[in-house]
């Protein structure tokens, strides 16, 4: 069979080496692998300045729909950040001016973030960047190819997080 890729390549290596094995989980495994390396460059070069930590800080609050604010401990859910961790990130963000932290008026002890008008524009431009590059990497496979791979991820995905 003649290798169609690295990972291909890499299967027949080890067969050769070691037949003995079941090599089967490389073959998905290693491409995903190589694939998230790929989505690495692409979101590094969409979130320019903002990076991927920053990205899904002002990205939680955009979705979280007008007006646009959520609690820091709201926050470290949807990043699955400790609470220094946030607070560094809240800390940068802030000091870039794209969101404020005022006291949360429903409980004395705790505050809000909010997206400022220059986070909404930075979150939006980094999210249309990213579309962008990521359409590039799937553009050689069809829309039907592409929902039987999400749904297959989606699988696998939904087991591996239930663990």
């Amino acid at each position: 069979m003649e290798a169609r890729d690295e990972v291909d390549r890499l299967i027949a290596a080890w067969k050769r080496e070691r037949p003995d094995l079941d090599l089967a989980p490389l073959s998905v495994l290693s491409r995903i692998t190589r694939i998230a390396r790929h989505l690495d460059i692409a979101r590094r070069d969409a979130f320019g300045d903002l990076e991927n930590w920053g990205f899904d800080v002002l990205a939680a609050l955009r979705r979280a729909g007008a007006p646009h604010q959520l609690s820091p401990g709201q926050l470290m859910q949807e990043t699955m950040v400790t609470s220094g961790t946030m607070t560094n990130r809240l800390d940068h963000l802030e000091e870039l001016q794209l969101i404020t932290r005022e006291p949360d008026p429903n409980d004395g002890r705790g505050s809000l973030v909010t997206l400022t008008r220059s986070g909404m524009r930075a979150v939006d431009a980094a999210m249309e960047d990213l579309l962008e590059n990521e359409r590039k990497l799937l553009k050689d496979i069809s829309a039907k190819e592409r929902d039987q791979l999400a749904d297959l991820l989606s699988t696998l995905v939904t087991e591996l997080d239930s663990e």
